[in-house]
This record gives structure tokens, C-alpha cells and sequence, in this order.
């Protein structure tokens, strides 16, 4: 089964920006765990990342019919985007939404988000371990996921 795991703006800076927030890991150090934890429970994970909204349209609208699961990371395009959460209705794989730090916790602007009405479920506040825990849940929740 194929996922993607989609990152927004500024986590290619993982490991550098804010690590009192986001920790030290990269994005590439979260790749390559992901990747290994998703071979082992026979998924293909891409990971994929840009700073460009109409990108991680463009990748929500390609997973269409050929990708069982999304874990979205939208960076700060969570609580601006609504073009993100259109692509995401679209979408009828499983969809988690994902966040490194808890949003409820920081500025009252991250609040909300456009992302969580289109998306089957959240993990947040885990730091960079709610990746692994995200692709680790996605076998049990795909064998009994209804499109």
C-alpha cells in the first residue's frame, strides 16, 4: 500500500528552526524512520515536502485512487488554506492530519485549522514521534477504513 506523507512550509528546516519547539531531528532523520517503519508493516512511504500551496494541492490531487493514506503536515497552510482542506474532501483515502507541536497550546491564530474538518484523524503535540505513530497505526486503521 502506498502513503504519502506531506509536509508544508518551513519543515525542511526541521532540526534547525525553533528546536525548542520541534526538537533536532530533520526531516530527512524522520524520512528514513518512517520509511523503515513502513517496509516493515508493508507500506510505501513518500515522503514529500514544499513551501508551495498549489504543490501540496497538486500531491493531495495525485494520491487520488492510487494512495491508501495521507499524513498532512501542512505547516502554517493548516490555518489558512482552504484550498488544502478542498483537495483533502476530495480525497477519499484515510487522511491524518499531523502536527510536531500541540497549535492549542502556542498563538491563539494557530487555533484553527482547515485542515482538521477534511481529515479522518489528528495526532499533535507528540513531537516528530507522531510521524512514526502515525504510519505504525496506519495498517489496523486501513484494514477497517470504509472510502
Amino acid at each position: 500500500m502506498n502513503v504519502y506523507v506531506i509536509n508544508g512550509p518551513n519543515l525542511n528546516l526541521l532540526g534547525t528552526r525553533e528546536p525548542e519547539i520541534y526538537g533536532y531531528d530533520t526531516l530527512a532523520d524522520i524520512e528514513k524512520r518512517c520509511q523503515a517503519l513502513g517496509r516493515k508493516h508493508g507500506l510505501d512511504v513518500a515522503f514529500l515536502q514544499s513551501n508551495h500551496e498549489g504543490t501540496l494541492v497538486d500531491w493531495i490531487q495525485q494520491a487520488m485512487g492510487s494512495v491508501a493514506a495521507i499524513v498532512l503536515n501542512a505547516g502554517a497552510y493548516t490555518h489558512t488554506s482552504v484550498a488544502i482542506h478542498d483537495a483533502l474532501r476530495a480525497y477519499t483515502g484515510y487522511k491524518i492530519e499531523l502536527h510536531i507541536s500541540n497549535p492549542h497550546l502556542r498563538e491563539p491564530f494557530r487555533h484553527l485549522s482547515y485542515v482538521s474538518p477534511a481529515s479522518d484523524a489528528v495526532v499533535a503535540g507528540l513531537g516528530v514521534a507522531g510521524y512514526e505513530l502515525a504510519i505504525g497505526i496506519l495498517p489496523e486503521v486501513l484494514e477497517n477504513f470504509q472510502h
